[in-house]
C-alpha cells in the first residue's frame, strides 16, 4: 500500500537518528513534515523562542535539500491534525514518543482522532537512550531511585540502540511534497515578532539553534579526545568566563542532537583509552538525564511537591518580594546575582551555578519552594527540560534523591573557590567591577570611601543583602530537620546510604560538596 504521511516534529528537531521519520518514508509517495505551534501553550523566554525558531529554520533547510519543506501551522494539534488528514488525504502519522504527562495525554487524544480518520499512527522512542517504560518494567515495575540502581538495570539491558542514519535523497526517491508554491506565506517559520517577542530585547546569540549547529559543536568537542576522556563534571567551573562544559544540553533538550548519537560518538572516543566513568563522565551526564526521565515517568506528580511519593513535604514560605529579588538578580549577593544575570541574558548557566542559586532560593537562604524556582528555570533556560528541571530542583532542595540537607552552598565562599578575583562577577555585574578583590563577593563590607571610589554605593546603586546567610542557613537546617522527622521511612534508603554504602556509586552531590584541592568541590 502506498502511504501519504505526516511526520509530526515536536522535540526531535533533526533528521539524524529519527526512526519515526524513517518509518514515515516506508512505502510513502507523499510526505508532509509538520510542526504545530500551539498558542494555548505558554511560550518560554525570548532566548528559548529564538533557539526554537532557529532550529525550525535549520530543519526546513535540511528538508529542502531532500526536496521537501517543513510545514509550520498554528493551533491545537487535536484541531489542526484532523483538518490536515482530510486536506492532504493522509494515511499515516509518525512522531517521536514523548514522556511528559501533558504530552502523553495529548498524544492519546491525537491517536484516537487518527483512528477515526483511518490514519495509521507510528511512535518511535528516540528522545532518550532507552525506552523508559522498559527500564521501569525491568526494575520490577518501579523507577530506579538511585543512580547505582539505574546503572544495574541498564547493564542488564545492554547498551543503547545505535542511532539511525539520516535520510538521503535515495531514501526520498519516489516521495514528493506537494503544495510548495505558497509555502512561505502559509507554512513558513514565524519571526520573533509574530510570536509577540521583541527582538531588540534579546542578547547575543551564543548558542544558535538547529541540528547543523548541534552536529558541528559535537564534532568540535569530540576532536578534544584528551578533554573528553578526562572529563569530570564536579571539576568543571561554575563561573568560568567561557563554558567549561559542552553546552550541548539545549541541543539535546530540543532534539537537535540525538542522545544516542552523542552516546555512541563518546564510545568511539573512549575506545582503547583510559577515561573517566559515570556518574562524573560525559556518559554519566547522559545517564543522569536517563535517571530523571525514568523517574518522571514512574512517579506521579513529579513536578509538584504535593502528591509526589518521593518528595519531602516542606512548609516552604511564600515570599513574593524575595522571590522577585532572586529572579531579577537583586539579592545583594554578587555571586548569586551574576549567575541569575547570565541566565537571563544567555539562557544557560553551569551545572554548579544552578546548584548555588537553587540552594540559595530553597533550603539554604530564602526558604522558598523549589516549584517556584522550577518555573523560573523553565522560562529562562535553553535546556529547561521538564523532567530534568523537576528532578534537579527536588535534588538541590534536598526534597528527593539527595538527603544531606545540612550541606549548604555558601553564596560567598563557593564562587571564590574557582574565581577568587571575581572576574565572573565583574563581567555580569559591571556596577561592581571597580571593587577591590577582597570586597567583590561582599561589597557591603567595603568602607564607604572604597564604595565611593568604586562608583557604587551599596544600598543605593547595588542592593544590600536580602538575608543574613550565616543566620538563616542555620535556621533553615533546623526547619529541614523538622520536615524530615515527619517523613515516613523510605525502604529504598538504608541507614548506610547517606554515608555512601558503595564507594563507586557515590552521588555527584557528595562529590560536589566534599572539600577537594582541585575544582570547586
Amino acid at each position: 500500500m502506498s502511504h501519504i504521511s505526516i511526520h509530526w516534529f515536536r522535540k526531535g528537531l533533526r533528521l539524524h537518528d529519527n526512526p519515526a521519520f524513517m518509518a514515515a518514508l516506508q512505502g510513502c509517495v507523499e510526505i508532509y513534515p509538520l510542526f504545530v505551534l500551539d498558542p494555548s501553550e505558554k511560550l518560554a523566554g525570548i532566548n528559548s523562542c529564538r533557539f526554537l525558531l532557529g532550529s525550525l529554520k535549520d530543519l526546513d533547510c535540511s528538508l529542502q535539500n531532500l526536496n521537501s519543506r517543513l510545514f509550520v501551522v498554528r493551533g491545537k494539534p487535536e484541531e489542526v491534525l484532523p483538518r490536515l488528514f482530510q486536506k492532504w488525504k493522509v494515511t499515516r502519522l509518525t512522531f517521536e514518543s514523548d514522556t511528559e504527562p501533558d504530552s502523553v495525554d495529548r498524544d492519546r487524544r491525537v491517536e484516537k482522532l487518527a483512528k477515526e480518520h483511518d490514519v495509521e499512527v507510528i511512535q518511535k522512542v528516540s528522545h532518550t537512550l532507552y525506552d523508559t517504560e522498559r527500564v521501569i518494567e525491568k526494575n520490577n515495575g518501579k523507577p530506579p531511585l538511585t543512580f547505582n540502581r539505574l546503572q544495574t538495570v541498564l547493564q542488564a539491558m545492554g547498551p543503547p540502540e545505535k542511532p539511525v542514519p539520516a535520510p538521503s535523497l535515495e531514501d526520498m526517491k519516489g516521495v514528493q511534497t506537494t503544495g510548495l508554491k505558497k509555502h512561505e506565506e502559509e507554512y513558513g517559520v514565524p519571526t520573533l515578532e509574530e510570536l509577540g517577542k521583541d527582538p531588540q530585547s534579546v542578547g547575543p546569540e551564543l548558542y544558535p539553534g538547529g541540528e547543523q549547529e548541534a552536529l558541528r559543536r559535537l564534532d568540535e568537542h569530540m576532536k578534544r579526545t584528551g578533554w573528553v576522556c578526562n572529563f569530570q563534571k564536579p571539576e568543571t567551573s561554575p563561573n568560568a568566563l567561557n563554558p567549561s562544559t559542552t553546552v550541548l544540553s539545549p541541543y539535546i533538550r530540543y532534539g537537535c542532537l540525538s542522545a544516542r548519537t552523542f552516546w555512541w560518538r563518546l564510545t568511539d572516543v573512549y575506545r582503547g583509552k583510559k577515561h573517566s566513568q559515570p556518574p562524573v563522565s560525559l556518559h554519566g551526564q547522559l545517564l543522569w538525564r536517563e535517571f530523571f526521565y525514568t523517574a518522571s515517568v514512574g512517579i506521579p506528580n513529579f513536578n509538584r511537591m504535593k502528591g509526589n511519593s518521593v518528595c519531602v513535604q516542606v512548609d516552604w514560605d511564600s515570599k513574593p518580594e524575595l522571590l522577585a529579588a532572586w529572579r531579577e538578580a537583586r539579592t545583594g549577593f554578587p555571586f548569586i546575582d551574576a549567575i541569575m544575570t547570565q541566565l537571563r541574558q544567555e539562557g544557560w548557566i553551569h551545572h554548579l551555578a544552578r546548584h548555588a542559586v537553587a540552594c540559595f532560593l530553597t533550603r539554604g537562604d530564602l526558604w522558598i519552594s523549589w516549584e517556584e524556582g522550577q518555573k523560573v528555570f523553565e522560562e529562562l533556560l535553553l535546556d529547561g527540560d521538564w523532567a530534568l528541571n523537576a528532578g534537579n530542583w527536588q535534588w538541590l532542595s534536598a526534597s528527593a534523591f539527595f538527603h544531606q540537607y545540612f550541606r549548604v552552598y555558601s553564596p560567598i565562599a563557593f564562587g571564590k573557590k574557582t574565581d577568587k578575583h571575581g572576574e565572573y562577577i565583574k563581567k555580569y555585574l559591571p556596577i561592581l567591577k571597580k571593587f577591590p578583590t577582597e570586597y567583590i563577593y561582599e561589597p557591603w563590607k567595603a568602607p564607604r570611601s572604597i564604595q565611593e571610589r568604586a562608583g557604587c554605593i551599596v544600598g543605593k546603586d547595588y542592593p544590600c543583602p536580602i538575608v543574613n546567610h550565616e543566620v538563616v542557613s542555620k535556621e533553615n537546617i533546623k526547619r529541614m530537620k523538622l520536615a524530615y522527622s515527619k517523613r515516613s521511612p523510605d525502604p529504598s534508603e538504608s541507614k548506610g546510604k547517606v554515608k555512601g554504602e558503595k564507594r563507586k556509586a557515590v552521588s555527584v552531590i557528595d562529590m560536589l560538596t566534599k572539600k577537594k584541592k582541585v575544582g570547586p568541590d
